[in-house]
């Protein structure tokens, strides 16, 4: 979409063509909400025009679709369920506006819990080798997006980060996302699985975050039909329990992550007590803890390497 040359409509088009959207938004079990999402994104409106709707008075708007084609996808929305993300072809996470497609799951917003927890882990390391002052190597393995990736680079601010996806297509996306934002120089991308193209750098991390496939496999055909229908199976299927990355992730990470290292990932609710049992039968890591999200649900594991 962002290749498209914008067109110029009336505010009263817009102002129609919202009124029959919002009744069909609530006809169909889809939010009113996303309407004007949408068009805050594609046409640049901002909340208080759209409340107010003194855009129906502008006789120009620039919008990056027609309205026959922004119709077209919102039926898609409707009938077909697609997430409105895809169509606007963004999608809000923590400070960013990230670019998404198909190619890559939907940032979620419990997801951006994760930097706040790498933020914790890397400041309780005062008392091994590296904390967060120090120049640092960490893992965004399973990016998609890239969104876990830019996270960090914000907030860790003299730490390299290096995120890996299986997916070329996801690995585009991300390195467009690390581009807008001014994180190219900062984050390196590689196509591989989990921390395979990492293998130069072994023992030399100090920590790894993942947000890796955790939903069973018979699960994942159940899942919302925006989730079923549109987003990547490859980023959703964990196998048969839901627990095959995360277990190669507990086997294999000592071999990467130096001594004090964080190893933080997210599951699924109902996984915590299973989680924490195989970090502690791995012998390779301490201070494990499992940390609730916004709803309460157990869904993050922190582990550190032993130092030996």
């Amino acid at each position: 979409m962002e290749n498209q040359q914008p067109k110029v409509i009336s505010g009263i088009e817009i102002w129609q063509w919202r009124n029959i959207a919002i009744q069909s938004a609530i006809a169909h079990d889809v939010s009113p909400l996303e309407v004007d999402w949408l068009l805050q994104e594609i046409a640049g409106l901002d909340r208080l025009a759209l409340r107010l709707e003194s855009f129906k008075a502008w006789n120009q708007i620039q919008i990056q679709l027609s309205l026959q084609e922004l119709d077209l996808l919102w039926q898609s929305r409707l009938y077909e369920r697609l997430p409105v993300q895809y169509i606007a072809g963004v999608t809000p996470w923590r400070k960013f506006k990230l670019a998404v497609s198909s190619a890559v799951l939907i940032p979620r917003p419990e997801t951006e819990m994760l930097i706040d927890l790498a933020v914790a882990a890397a400041n309780q390391c005062q008392d091994v080798s590296w904390n967060v002052s120090t120049q640092q190597h960490w893992a965004d393995l399973g990016t998609g997006s890239g969104a876990i990736a830019l996270g960090l680079a914000e907030v860790l601010t003299n730490a390299t980060i290096h995120a890996v996806d299986l997916s070329a297509e996801a690995l585009a996306v991300a390195k467009t996302n690390a581009e807008n934002w001014g994180f190219i120089e900062r984050v390196n991308f590689y196509q591989g699985s989990w921390w395979e193209p990492l293998e130069s750098l072994k023992g030399q991390f100090s920590g790894m975050v993942s947000n890796p496939p955790y939903i069973p496999s018979d699960t994942v055909l159940t899942l919302q039909p925006e989730v079923v229908k549109h987003e990547p199976h490859l980023a959703l299927d964990g196998g048969v329990d839901g627990l095959d990355f995360i277990r190669h992730l507990i086997e294999v990470s000592p071999q990467y992550l130096r001594p004090g290292g964080v190893w933080l990932i997210e599951m699924m609710a109902g996984q915590a007590d299973i989680v924490r049992e195989l970090l502690e039968n791995n012998g390779n890591y301490c201070h494990i803890s499992i940390h609730a999200d916004l709803a309460g649900i157990e869904r993050f594991a922190v582990a550190y390497i032993k130092n030996v």
